[in-house]
Parts: C-alpha cells; sequence; structure tokens
C-alpha cells in the first residue's frame, strides 16, 4: 500500500458525455494514482469535496496502440480510474455545469 497524499491520489476528474449521465446517478469518473486503492480513493475524494462516499470501482484503462507501417508503438499511456458512488443527497459541484 502506497502513502500517498490525499491530492496525489486523484489527479483528475474525467468529464464527458458518458460520466455526465453517470451524474444523475450519483457517479462521479476520476483519472487516480496507479498505486491507489479503493479505501484511499474513498478517503480523499470525502475529504476533499466534502461529501459522503458509498461505494468506489476501479479499473486499469489499457495503454492505446499506434502504427506507422509494420512497428507498433503506445500512443497513450495506461491509466487507472475510479467511479465513485455518492450518498443519497450529496453531490459534486465541480462537474455540475
Amino acid at each position: 500500500m502506497a502513502n500517498l497524499h490525499l491530492y496525489d491520489v486523484i489527479r483528475r476528474p474525467i468529464v464527458s458525455e458518458k460520466t455526465n449521465g453517470l451524474s444523475l446517478n450519483n457517479q462521479y469518473v476520476f483519472e487516480v494514482a496507479p498505486g491507489a486503492n479503493k479505501l484511499q480513493i474513498k478517503e480523499a475524494v470525502g475529504a476533499i469535496f466534502d461529501v459522503e462516499v458509498v461505494k468506489v470501482n476501479t479499473m486499469v484503462m489499457p495503454f492505446k496502440r499506434g502504427r506507422r507501417g509494420r512497428k507498433f508503438y503506445r500512443r497513450t499511456q495506461q491509466w487507472k480510474k475510479a467511479v465513485v458512488t455518492l450518498a443519497e443527497g450529496d453531490k459534486i459541484d465541480l462537474f455540475e455545469a
């Protein structure tokens, strides 16, 4: 278990059409540090945004490959994504536009 500071756990919010649809169900999506576990993510989101986190789902997004001729290369890096479910009545104003 890596010893990460609260502000090192969450890298950035993921804002897209799909994640905006999830916000209707009190779910928000963040890019998180690769070494962060679910407990660290729950504590960080709860402390930074002052909300109650009910559930955290994490997934590792694989790198994307590019191709030039016969050679393959990595277009993007592998990263970790967390879908955070908040308690009923809580919301994060960062996603509301």
